[in-house]
């Protein structure tokens, strides 16, 4: 009798371990797409957050407006020493390129010329001896990849970029593309007149110095190298 009983103590035993490994099986077989599609949800939002947190990053270091404005006036108030034609379609003048410090800040405008809007801007900017411009294998600016771009209302002719002086260094470049209309009507590109890029385009870009230019020491102002 006590054989009896201990084998059937034995083979409940068995029954019992393998209830519990059949258990463990099916809920690891349950919950295991739960706790994947978890991990993949939780890592998607770390990243999600690192690339707006990078987004958030860029936009603080400039900000841009554009406006209607009276060309002759705009003209009139500007006192900086940088001052470049926009070039269109390579032969034509559509305006001019501006620079001057304001407080802690580098103010740099796109005027269109009396009867030409601007529709689009592109602009990249740092330090010289740094990778401040993306470039193709060609040494041609990458114009879509430039850090700070935006598009414009129909009309505008005056674009401001303004960026703090402290991400900066005395000397430093800057490449100013943009999209303009003619008088007519016609679309082309141009660039702030400068020195070319390496590459097989009319691209151009700005070596500036910050430098008190008007030597009235009121603090420095960039002016072309």
């Amino acid at each position: 009798m006590q054989y009896i009983e201990n084998i059937v103590g034995f083979m409940d035993k068995i029954v019992s371990l393998g209830l519990n490994l059949l258990n463990s099986l099916i809920m690891k077989t349950f919950y295991t797409p739960f706790i994947l599609l978890f991990t993949a949800v939780l890592i998607s939002s770390c990243q999600t957050e690192s690339i707006h947190q990078e987004q958030s990053k860029n936009e603080t270091l400039f900000t841009v407006s554009d406006a209607k404005v009276d060309f002759n006036l705009t003209r009139n108030i500007f006192e900086g020493c940088l001052d470049v034609a926009l070039i269109a379609g390579q032969h034509h003048e559509a305006g001019s390129i501006l620079a001057e410090t304001i407080g802690d800040d580098l103010v740099i405008t796109y005027l269109a010329a009396e009867g030409w809007t601007i529709d689009a801007t592109h602009m990249s900017i740092g330090i010289c001896t740094e990778q401040w411009v993306p470039l193709t294998g060609s040494d041609n600016p990458k114009i879509g990849r430039f850090d700070h771009d935006s598009v414009h209302p129909d009309g505008t002719n005056e674009v401001t970029y303004t960026f703090p002086l402290a991400e900066l260094t005395e000397d430093f470049c800057f490449a100013t593309h943009a999209e303009v209309t003619s008088p007519e009507g016609v679309g082309e590109t141009a660039w702030g007149s400068g020195i070319e890029f390496d590459g097989n385009s009319w691209a151009m870009y700005v070596d500036a110095l910050l430098v008190d230019c008007d030597g009235d020491g009121g603090g420095d102002d960039p002016v072309v190298k």
